[in-house]
């Protein structure tokens, strides 16, 4: 309950998060950035890509540019283009989308009024003549006066350059100053422009400026439909085509009327004319998203030269509206789109005419936001509820459904009801509830895993445990039979120790001594299998396979006897007992894994080599040596040197058993220690062949060398009892335990 209320509170606070990010209460740009990537995806999915033959481009292209030389062109050329499209080929309208800001001087009429004036001032024949050809000189007013009385409609751009820029004649506004006044409307504003001369844009049908609006990747998705400067509002070129195409249609204001009588804002335009109105859906920067139809070539292009030179049929221009543009790259008209990244500019607007004649314009509208943020808590509080309580299959899927389901209705609502549903927040929403979900669920794993090491971490080794975590097809908990090495260690005298202390004090000593000892095994890569009181089993070989079990449990006996050495001054001060232990390691086939009843079972060995490990444990207080291993292990572990000790036969055991003591890595014992083992081995062939005297006489040599070692005293007794007492001659000198 305590988890499920944890990620139920931590999911409301990501609910919370992206509904003021609708709310527009702040932004996110990383949403944003997702919105702009998602709205190119739902166009480029949903494009009609297919070819509006109403709409053709007059493309400046490299082939015009070779026929008739470099831009711009003379306008005598451009009065000739006008004459043949309305005259010859009888179009409905003509854009275009350059703009006339300079003079043309190219007819050589301004040279031949300064020779008029000085050297042939009195010339008054080159005066006559230059009286009947100055009309057809004056390209600019040859131009102006073939377009105007017609629909042509001339573009110009705006600017925001740092050092204002005012060049041309700007057309007049759509709308005056003041007109919107009062009212909540984003108009992208500008501080300088670039216009065509005076006398064109007062002979022009109507004029409108070719600005996009860039986004933050430097792609088109919007052309704003009216802009405003020094106050007043100015129209696009697309929305002045469609005007003028459409008899000059009047332009009105729409406002969605608030609930509380006021106004939200300007939310479309409406174009009312003798047919009937049009209606272009705007967003707050009063934009229009560009429908585009599909990549480039979704319009008819013709090179303005065959036009020029008469080489078109009269059927593909016929009563077409006409956009003159260029996709020439030399003259830096193209754009970066989300259909394209290199993308003619007149294309654009030829994709906006296109829209606006459809009436296929996807809106925003203002009741979008509101439905967004009751969107979002629905699907929000829904996941968040719900997500903690599902397993991570079923939580996949809900969030793949609530998933389904958002960007199902974005696609519906874009389809057939033209409306721009926002899906981002919604997407980063529903993927950070899930990832919440998921990733909690991994920690809380992770800590159950460290739990669950700590928990068998008292038995295995921790590094042991994240093998096992990480490769568990080598791990079996059922019973198998598996050659393996058991160590037993006991503490001798325990007892009597045990009687001396009080229970706190017995306990704290138990610590004491079974910590490091226990820390010991876990080094050496061992399973602590239990502990019985003072004694502690342990085994290597499993739960993972360790093809160095011997060595390890060797290496672990040995320490395990150093630490206990190392503890007896701490002991001593504190007023303990001394503490010794022998320890039993014996190494053999056994049976190991979960073994147990229905009441309880547990991981452990089984079988004889464990008794007989054990029963090694036992005798090496009466060897006097602190460990004992059999046969088995010193052949499973020969890089030790080890002291043989006896043939025996422990209780519960008919065959007798090779028994040694470990002296330690035989690379590390010294030619002392070497040739003082050698020596005892001598002593036991002497004992075996009941050669007393020889045996007695090594023994004593081996006490002035270490007259401490209590092995010596314990043969010197021997030696002494047998010489007394011979035993048979059959005698194999095996020395039989009673007891265990």
């Amino acid at each position: 309950m305590k988890k499920n209320a944890i990620l139920i509170g931590l999911g409301l606070l990501i609910v919370l998060v992206f509904v003021g990010s609708a709310a527009r209460f702040y932004r996110l740009d990383f949403v944003d950035q997702l919105s702009s990537i998602l709205y190119d995806y739902r166009l480029r999915l949903t494009m009609p890509r297919t070819l509006d033959d109403r709409i053709v481009i007059l493309d400046i292209d490299e082939k015009s540019l070779k026929e008739e030389g470099r831009w711009p062109w003379g306008r005598d050329r451009l009065a000739l283009l006008m004459d043949k499209l309305f005259d010859k080929y009888g179009v409905a309208v003509v854009g275009f989308d350059v703009v006339f800001a300079e003079r043309d001087e190219s007819s050589g009429l301004k040279e031949l009024q300064m020779l008029g004036q000085n050297q042939l001032k009195g010339d008054v024949s080159f005066q006559s003549v230059l009286s009947q050809i100055q009309p057809q000189l004056e390209y600019d007013k040859l131009f102006a006066d073939k377009i105007r009385n017609r629909n042509v409609v001339l573009g110009y751009y705006l600017t925001n350059q740092q050092n204002i820029n005012v060049s041309g004649a700007l057309p007049e506004p759509v709308f005056q100053a003041g007109a919107f006044k009062g009212r909540p409307v984003g108009f992208t504003t500008w501080n300088g422009y670039g216009a065509n001369l005076p006398e064109l844009q007062q002979a022009a049908a109507s004029v409108g400026h070719f600005n996009p609006l860039v986004d933050f990747d430097g792609r088109v998705r919007r052309v704003p439909m009216l802009v405003e400067y020094g106050g007043a509002y100015y129209e696009s070129l697309s929305l002045a085509m469609v005007r003028t195409l459409l008899g000059h249609a009047k332009l009105l204001p729409g406002f969605a009327e608030a609930k509380s009588g006021g106004y939200a804002g300007l939310e479309w335009l409406e174009l009312e004319f003798a047919g009937g109105r049009l209606k272009i859906p705007v967003d707050r920067d009063v934009a229009t998203f560009v429908p585009y139809r599909g990549k480039q070539g979704s319009f008819r292009y013709i090179s303005v030269a065959d036009v020029l030179h008469d080489r078109v049929d009269l059927a593909q221009l016929k009563g077409k509206i006409i956009l003159v543009g260029t996709t020439a790259p030399g003259l830096l008209d193209m754009r970066a789109t989300p259909v394209d990244e290199v993308y003619p500019g007149v294309e654009v607007h030829a994709n906006m005419i296109s829209g606006i004649l459809d009436q296929n314009l996807k809106e925003r509208p203002a009741y979008m936001l509101g439905a967004e943020v009751v969107w979002l808590l629905l699907i929000g509080l829904a996941l968040s509820f719900l997500l903690p309580l599902l397993s991570p299959a079923k939580a996949i899927l809900a969030s793949a459904f609530v998933l389904g389901a958002t960007t199902g209705l974005s696609l519906l609502t874009w389809n057939y009801g033209n409306i721009l549903m926002p899906v981002a927040n919604s997407v980063v929403m529903i993927a950070l509830l899930f990832a919440l979900n998921m990733s909690y669920g991994y920690f809380v794993e992770s800590r159950t895993k460290r739990q669950i090491t700590g928990l068998f971490g008292q038995y295995v080794p921790s590094e042991l445990v994240e093998e096992m975590a990480k490769h568990p097809e080598s791990v079996s908990m059922e019973g198998e039979s598996r050659e393996m090495t058991i160590l037993f260690s006991d503490v001798r005298g325990f007892t009597t120790i045990s009687e001396g202390l009080d229970p706190k004090e017995l306990t704290l000593l138990m610590h004491e001594f079974l910590t490091p000892l226990s820390r010991v095994i876990y080094k050496h890569r061992g399973t602590i299998d239990k502990y019985m009181g003072d004694c502690i089993m342990a085994f290597w070989g499993a739960p993972l396979p360790d093809p160095t079990h011997a060595r390890n449990a060797m290496l672990a006996g040995i320490e395990m006897q150093a630490t206990l050495q190392a503890l007896q001054p701490h002991f001593k001060a504190r007023g303990w007992p001394e503490i010794h232990a022998g320890i039993g390691i014996n190494t053999g086939r056994v049976s190991v894994g979960n073994m147990g009843s229905e009441v309880r079972v547990a991981y452990t060995v089984m079988g004889d080599e464990v008794n007989l490990a054990s029963r090694l444990e036992g005798i090496t207080k009466q060897y006097g040596v602190g460990i004992i291993v059999g046969e088995n292990t010193r052949n499973a572990a020969p890089d030790f040197i080890y002291r043989e000790l006896d043939h025996v036969r422990v209780k519960g055991k008919d065959k007798p058993v090779a028994i040694y003591e470990p002296m330690g890595l035989a690379s590390e014992a010294s030619k002392a220690l070497h040739g003082e083992v050698r020596l005892f081995h001598e002593v036991r062939r002497f004992y075996r062949k009941q050669s007393w005297e020889q045996a007695e006489l090594q023994l004593m040599n081996l006490q002035r060398m270490s007259p401490d070692t209590e092995l010596y005293k314990v043969y010197a007794k021997r030696v002494a009892y047998y010489r007394n007492n011979p035993p048979a001659a059959e005698w194999d000198g095996v020395f039989v335990f009673e007891t265990k």
